[in-house]
């Protein structure tokens, strides 16, 4: 629990945690290097565009 004030907390961030998380983790096992950083920054615009959106909102 390192960081977390509390146990709740922890599990709030844990449940967000991991519907996010496997935007930014896409099948390595079957990707090229190249084909891999391209996909990444790709999902990392799209991130940044939702984000915007949701804090303008």
């Amino acid at each position: 629990m390192r960081g977390f004030r509390t146990v709740g907390s922890a599990q709030r961030f844990l449940a967000s945690f991991s519907r996010i998380s496997p935007h930014f983790r896409p099948p390595r096992h079957r990707m090229t290097a190249t084909a891999r950083r391209t996909e990444r920054a790709t999902r990392f615009q799209v991130w940044d565009q939702v984000t915007d959106q949701a804090l303008a909102a």
